[in-house]
């Protein structure tokens, strides 16, 4: 591929090259909120809280100030959406826009649209509605959900409808989405499907960075989360994305990163601070990056069996400056902060900073959880 923009070889890109670059440009300067959410492009979202969720683990390490729910009692007031991209989460409106009219996989009946356009009028006359209030008037029913037990028709109807673009997400209460109509989208012109192709491939890797190529691949066929619609797309878009970013082979693996990006610069340095990031943080979301960057196998246990687990239920990566030296598992009891750490070489540091930097972290995290007192 004569065009494919592979890195001058007047310097050798090491592995150490790549992982100071993956930190140090994910853990940028703290800012606000939503420069912050515009720097990474989009914010996963999960519902476990352990201790706090992972959005808000996200964005504490990137925001002045940011206490655990600061995103959701923010969210109505700020040029933000929930949606699928890649994965489920929050991304700008302008990102979210290039992935609509979306077309769901799965067809619905006409009997099922005339539901959805009675819950659309009847929640466009209200402005706002919980879906108690629309599983109240339209008693819709129980029905089997994806993980096999029952729950309210009115609930999958309503996600579905927020899938479709018919809906979006007002804010929320309690951690419950509460719904709004959604303006119809245009329709979008055949010739404007690659541009937007490329647009969201180009999120993906400016929020992923560096990429080895086969992770790559993978988040694209993941995209197919955010534009079913596109399947068809994708791999030609796949393509073109491989020819115009930034690609250097380090130890046999080919990686991928912006065009407009060095990642042998000396630029990219990352602070000596110690971070607990959540397992879905750019940093260490991709488990085979992960393990390329950092020798050790890190893996996301909360559905695992307890019995088979091997460093639990919800364990944060431990960062130091740009090595992942172990991991936590922090929990809250009678309004206390605990912490229950575990290291990779089987024992903690005994550099003096790194003790240092750790109570400086487990305070940020107490903040963080209002547990200040």
């Amino acid at each position: 591929m004569p065009s494919t923009c592979w890195h001058h070889p007047s310097m050798a890109i090491t592995l150490d090259h790549l992982r100071r670059y993956a930190v140090a440009r994910s853990l940028f300067k703290p800012t606000t909120l939503m420069r912050a959410i515009a720097k990474l492009g989009f914010v996963q979202a999960d519902p476990i809280r352990a201790p706090a969720r992972a959005q808000d683990l996200t964005l504490r390490q990137r925001v002045v100030g940011y206490r655990a729910g600061d995103l959701e009692r923010r969210y109505p007031r700020l040029p933000l959406e929930e949606d699928f991209f890649v994965n489920y989460g929050f991304l700008l409106h302008g990102h979210h826009a290039l992935m609509h009219p979306r077309q769901a996989r799965l067809e619905w009946t006409p009997a099922r649209w005339k539901q959805a356009q009675a819950v659309q009028e009847f929640i466009a006359e209200r402005g706002a509605v919980h879906p108690r209030e629309v599983d109240a008037h339209f008693a819709h029913g129980k029905t089997t959900n994806w993980f096999g037990g029952s729950s309210n028709a009115s609930t999958q109807l309503l996600d579905g409808m927020h899938y479709r673009g018919l809906l979006r997400v007002a804010r929320r209460d309690g951690g419950t989405r509460v719904y709004a109509v959604r303006e119809a989208a245009p329709a979008v012109p055949a010739l404007d499907i690659d541009a937007r192709m490329d647009a969201l491939i180009d999120l993906i890797v400016a929020k992923y960075a560096p990429l080895p190529d086969a992770s790559l691949g993978q988040l694209v066929a993941y995209l197919g989360n955010g534009v079913p619609q596109w399947k068809d797309a994708r791999k030609p878009a796949l393509l073109r994305a491989r020819q115009r970013l930034q690609r250097a082979r380090v130890d046999g693996v080919d990686w991928l990163w912006p065009a407009e990006e060095r990642a042998e610069s000396r630029r990219w340095k990352p602070d000596a601070q110690v971070r607990l990031l959540t397992p879905f943080d750019p940093v260490v979301w991709g488990r085979r990056r992960f393990e390329l960057l950092w020798g050790w196998a890190y893996r996301f246990e909360a559905y695992t069996p307890p019995a088979k687990r091997k460093l639990g239920y919800y364990a944060l990566p431990l960062l130091w400056g740009d090595q992942v030296i172990g991991w936590g598992n922090l929990s809250v009891a009678g309004g206390a902060l605990n912490a229950e750490l575990r290291y990779v070489d089987g024992r903690a540091p005994r550099d003096a900073a790194f003790v240092r930097e750790l109570d400086a972290e487990l305070a940020r995290m107490q903040v963080f959880l209002g547990l200040e007192e």
